[in-house]
């Protein structure tokens, strides 16, 4: 059993919902008969039956009232062939007030079906219960002697939200006035919505085992109401729950006030049940002329605003689509700017990447091999005598002091007056010359270095 409610709409106070069973071949001509007699007494305003399509099987009723003068009660009976009966129809009633439903109003179900007699007999019992076998609307429903047949019926009773079930308990051997049942006591409102489960008195045990999945549990000779399943938010047995029931013709004070505080809690809509509501406001067809008229007049009123939204629509796309032509027009008079001329590129071209490429290499075995010579300004290479003989150190300095750019400049000033062979050829004498005159100061400061000791 589930502890708490979905997010279903909960029964509104305006409706009176029930359904069953009719085990008749032709339920629809009974509902024909009863409401042109409660027409003709005066019991009700009005009825109708609505056309339905042709490979529908259902049939639908439609009757409307006023209980009290002034209240207007719409009313839809809507007849389901069932599969597993060829000769039975199960029956949804949704009847929806103007107001808040009184329970001294008469039962929408005894305007529809007829109240009991030989045409009854003949034609049929209407107050089966819609999924559980061998239960009555209208009489004292004795528990199954089997304990897991009852509890299969109690807990199948609770799961059905169309109707309220309560479990009394026999103290003792009933007399004929305990034997009839407690719902003919209650008032017009609450009858047909109730169904009466009587537990004998050797069944007490039984009846609260089978009570235990349920969470209730039924005192003796007293009655209690059976929680819906989902039960509501904040659920409370206690004030459900009847210490004594008295069988004996009496009006059920306790039982009544318990029926009241239930009815008015915030119960989950069955989804069926929510349907059949709809179905009844939006495709409620038996109007009165005054109704048609205001119909109409919504209908107008609808098309209006719907028409003006149109109306909106197009001069919004209107507006747009002249401007769309307007910016168009301007662009066309607007002369296309002529393109910038494109730069030409100034990268190298392969071949001038690589004679950039072999110049260095030639510079690198340049300053490598001409460490103790002094290079002018000008890029010239002047050769000055040597004196004496120079130490490390001062070669060292000597190949610090010389510029970088003068050797870069020489070099490629080489290159370029005698071209790409000329500068392989110069860049590999250059070298050579290099080579030996680091090999001469090399020797020199090797000579030198024993003297400095000394």
């Amino acid at each position: 059993m589930s502890n708490s409610a979905t997010d279903r709409a909960v029964i509104p106070p305006t409706l009176w919902a029930a359904r069953g069973r009719h085990t008749g071949p032709a339920p629809e001509d009974v509902v024909r008969r009863t409401l042109r007699r409660r027409k003709d007494s005066g019991d009700i305003d009005d009825f109708t039956e609505p056309p339905a399509p042709a490979d529908a099987a259902h049939r639908v009723f439609e009757a409307r009232w006023r209980p009290d003068g002034a209240v207007t009660v719409r009313a839809r009976l809507t007849l389901v062939p069932l599969a597993a009966r060829p000769q039975g129809h199960e029956w949804r009633l949704v009847a929806e007030a103007e107001r808040p439903w009184d329970e001294a109003w008469p039962s929408p179900a005894t305007l529809f079906w007829p109240e009991g007699g030989s045409s009854e007999q003949e034609d049929g019992c209407w107050d089966h219960h819609a999924t559980l076998a061998d239960v009555h609307l209208r009489q004292v429903n004795a528990l199954p002697a089997d304990d897991k047949e009852m509890r299969r019926r109690l807990r199948d009773a609770a799961r059905e939200a169309w109707c309220v079930n309560i479990v009394v308990h026999e103290a003792m051997t009933p007399d004929e006035r305990g034997r009839l049942p407690l719902t003919r006591l209650l008032p017009p409102g609450l009858r047909h919505r109730v169904v009466e489960h009587r537990a004998a008195p050797h069944q007490f045990r039984a009846v609260n085992w089978a009570l235990k999945v349920l969470g209730v549990e039924v005192p003796r000779g007293g009655a209690v109401l059976l929680p819906p399943d989902p039960a509501p938010k904040d659920y409370d047995g206690g004030p459900h729950t009847v210490r004594n029931v008295f069988l004996d013709g009496s009006e059920p004070t306790e039982l009544l006030a318990a029926l009241r505080h239930f009815v008015a809690l915030p119960r989950p809509l069955p989804k069926d049940a929510e349907e059949a509501l709809t179905d009844l406001r939006d495709n409620w067809t038996l109007l009165t002329l005054r109704e048609e008229l205001e119909h109409e007049r919504r209908l107008v009123a609808v098309y209006a605003e719907a028409l003006e939204a149109m109306t909106r629509s197009r001069d919004l796309y209107k507006q747009a689509a002249e401007q769309t032509l307007e910016a168009l027009s301007a662009y066309r008079d607007v002369p296309a700017p002529a393109l910038p001329q494109q730069q030409r590129s100034t990268s190298r071209t392969p071949g001038a990447l690589q004679q950039l490429t072999r110049t260095f290499e030639r510079l690198k075995f340049t300053a490598k091999g001409q460490r103790p010579t002094a290079l002018a300004v000008d890029g010239t290479d002047h050769a000055e005598p040597v004196d004496r003989v120079p130490d490390s150190d001062e070669a060292e300095r000597t190949y610090r002091a010389v510029p970088a750019d003068s050797a870069v400049r020489m070099d490629h000033a080489d290159s370029t007056d005698r071209g790409d062979g000329g500068a392989d050829r110069t860049g590999a004498t250059d070298s050579d010359e290099g080579v030996g005159r680091a090999e001469g100061l090399k020797g020199a400061a090797g000579a030198a270095g024993p003297d400095r000791s000394s």
